[in-house]
């Protein structure tokens, strides 16, 4: 058995180091061959040039340079479609995934499963943040077609094969673990000891993005749900006339302005509502229309090694 570890690298200069020690004293005793993937995702400090000394001291280390940043999941798709060997490992370089932990992950995958998370026993951030976490965790499950792993995580074991699902994939925007749910459905996840993060990449407007991204980009519930709203606003409506016909043949008379103001704003929200549904979805459009890339590699350690 062979494993490549595909690591996005983001202000991680001071990390790296710590982390790939780590990795040399777990991954010869429980693979037969590895690699590990660096790939920096557009990093202002001294990543890169962290990531050429380790290639230069390690010989299985890789690294790959972006032009810029491009955000987690794209940078991990990257350094997945470099990945020459038959399983791959994606975790973070911020030492909250431990290295220990890929010996579990390796053992459950080989129960017959194509995706395994190393999710955590404690959400590892504050309750807010868990709970809009969890919420987008379960939003992403059923986006998924599998509702019953809810604990995706960055921290995952995949059979390499399944990018040959996502091959000609080309969009700015993406969610790695949506594209593995198209060649698979053998989901599964494993509880791991994730350590706290000091201060996380992920901002609470990254997190809504990343939800609106979910079910806007590969999902068409919110149009139901718009189509479900002008349902009952159309019921509504009717049972608004039929109210208004009552008071006009009962009391003589029709309700005044402040009945009618209401009733307009109701149905108005509503409208908006269902209008920026529709907006979401064009803007995915838009994204893939103009066939941008979902990265451009600057520069690779391997070419150098050669």
């Amino acid at each position: 058995m062979n494993c490549s570890v595909v690591i996005p690298v983001y202000r991680s200069d001071q990390t790296l180091d710590l982390l790939i020690e780590r990795l040399a004293r777990v991954l010869p005793g429980v693979v037969d061959s590895y690699e590990v993937v660096l790939v920096n995702d557009g990093s202002p400090d001294n990543s890169w040039a962290v990531i050429e000394r380790l290639a230069s001291q390690y010989a299985w280390v890789r690294g790959i340079d972006l032009m810029r940043n491009y955000g987690q999941h794209n940078a991990t798709l990257c350094g997945v479609r470099a990945a020459r060997y038959e399983l791959i490992v994606t975790m973070d370089q911020d030492l909250q995934h431990p290295p220990e932990a890929i010996p579990v992950l390796l053992t459950k995958i080989k129960e017959g499963f194509d995706v395994v998370y190393g999710a955590p026993k404690k959400l590892p951030q504050g309750l807010l943040r868990n709970l809009l976490t969890s919420n987008i965790k379960l939003i992403l499950a059923n986006v998924m077609g599998v509702p019953s792993v809810k604990n995706i995580s960055a921290f995952r074991i995949f059979r390499t094969e399944l990018r040959d699902a996502f091959m000609n994939f080309q969009s700015p925007t993406l969610t790695l673990d949506v594209l593995l749910s198209w060649g698979t459905t053998r989901f599964t996840f494993v509880q791991v000891d994730i350590a706290p993060s000091e201060k996380s990449n992920y901002s609470f407007s990254t997190l809504v993005k990343a939800a609106l991204l979910i079910l806007t980009g590969y999902s068409t519930l919110p149009l139901r749900l718009a189509s479900f709203i002008g349902f009952l606003m159309t019921l509504f409506g009717l049972v608004i006339f039929i109210y208004v016909l009552i008071v006009y043949f009962v009391a003589g008379s029709l309700p005044g302005f402040p009945f009618l103001a209401s009733v307009i704003a109701l149905f108005s929200g509503a409208q908006m509502f269902t209008l920026g549904i529709f907006g979401e979805y064009l803007a995915r459009i838009f994204d893939r229309s103009m066939d941008r890339p979902s990265y451009v590699i600057q520069e690779t350690t391997s070419t150098k090694k050669q």
